[in-house]
């Protein structure tokens, strides 16, 4: 099966308060008193009307978050986690995500599950707050009219470099082949077949969901060019690296680079000219949902202005929700890398499934990382 964006599995920015906590001093995130939830999984179907079964990315929930919602609403919301898409598509089609009633699919999986029959048609009357996001939240091409699923994080895909490294700065995709014997085995890609196959085919002027085997081929072409000068392909080992000097360039996503500049005042992100993947994580509801009024009100709560805002403010990840961004202290919402100009964002592109291309997106991405 091709890998699929498990870029939605992105380790650092949804499994750093996991993987790090032992190292990381800064996961108190601003001192705001925010901590990891305690999680627990869920086993079989439940039909407590008092009680919420919630799937989602490992750093989308916390204690603090479970409990304000549970004083606001009577119910009590337990969260399982998930590290990518796939996994929990595959639990929740063999059965064992019966008891969920609110999962957090990416946009190219809200797409592949509407099409399955897999989620509720969301009654927009029981939405409080839509109207809140952004237009261009409320027309995805994904889920025109927001029927199956409402936005409640987006981000983009670019490189973050070392300034007093790289010079001149990169503009575009193309600067990893124009410098290539400059970055030489100090430079990294992401270990995910459609973000780093989208960016060769965007370099090339194709686009980043092309289903043409001709232009597939060519960015394999490419890559292949480019792989004597690659360090690695990874979604996370990156971070020290860069941090330490180790490295002068990644392919990252737009969260974590925002949450890793603090760190190094040379480091900045880029979203490449050309375009990128603009990434989206939304709420929806499975048809197989017990607690379809607990479904309704967790959506409604996180489009919640200062809920949505608090978010934004401890995980870096951009909302869709203008009356949050309103909230945001200037220095957050005068962030280019967490939220970039509209005239970046039109050439962006979010991730579709590539059913019919699958296979070969797939036998590239195997030859040009096993070769």
């Amino acid at each position: 099966m091709i890998n699929q964006p498990t870029s939605r599995k992105r380790p650092t920015r949804r499994q750093f308060l996991q993987a790090a906590a032992s190292t990381l001093p800064w996961l108190t995130l601003s001192g705001c008193g925010w901590r990891l939830a305690n999680v627990s999984p869920a086993a079989g179907s439940q039909n407590d009307g008092n009680l919420l079964y919630i799937y989602t990315w490992s750093g989308y929930t916390d204690q603090d978050l479970l409990d304000r919602f549970e004083a606001e609403t009577g119910i009590r919301a337990i969260a399982d986690v998930y590290d990518s898409n796939e996994a929990m598509l595959a639990r929740l089609q063999a059965g064992g995500g019966g008891a969920y009633s609110i999962i957090y699919p990416s946009e190219y999986m809200v797409q592949k599950m509407i099409n399955m029959g897999m989620l509720l048609e969301l009654e927009q009357s029981r939405i409080e707050g839509i109207y809140r996001l952004f237009s261009r939240f409320q027309e995805a091409d994904y889920d025109p009219g927001n029927r199956h699923s409402v936005p409640v994080s987006w981000g983009t895909t670019g490189l973050i470099y070392n300034t007093q490294q790289v010079q001149p700065p990169p503009e575009d995709w193309d600067y990893l082949w124009v410098y290539q014997q400059q970055l030489a085995r100090r430079m990294t890609l992401l270990n995910d077949v459609r973000e780093v196959m989208g960016a060769a085919l965007k370099m090339l002027g194709y686009s980043y969901n092309s289903t043409n085997v001709e232009h597939i081929q060519a960015a394999y072409q490419a890559l292949m060019d480019l792989k004597p000068a690659i360090a690695s392909f990874t979604s996370d080992a990156w971070r020290p690296q860069i941090l330490s000097g180790d490295l002068k360039i990644a392919m990252c996503y737009s969260s974590d680079a925002t949450e890793i500049m603090p760190e190094n005042e040379d480091l900045r992100y880029v979203l490449p000219e050309s375009g990128s993947s603009l990434w989206i994580d939304t709420l929806a509801i499975p048809k197989t949902a017990p607690n379809i009024d607990g479904a309704y009100a967790w959506i409604n709560f996180m489009l919640q202005p200062d809920v949505a805002a608090r978010i934004v403010e401890r995980l870096s990840f951009a909302t869709p929700n203008k009356a949050a961004y309103n909230l945001l202290p200037p220095e957050l919402k005068n962030n280019a890398s967490l939220f970039p100009p509209e005239e970046a964002l039109e050439r962006c592109e979010n991730l579709e499934p590539l059913e019919e291309v699958e296979a070969v997106y797939e036998r590239y991405w195997t030859k040009l990382t096993s070769s």
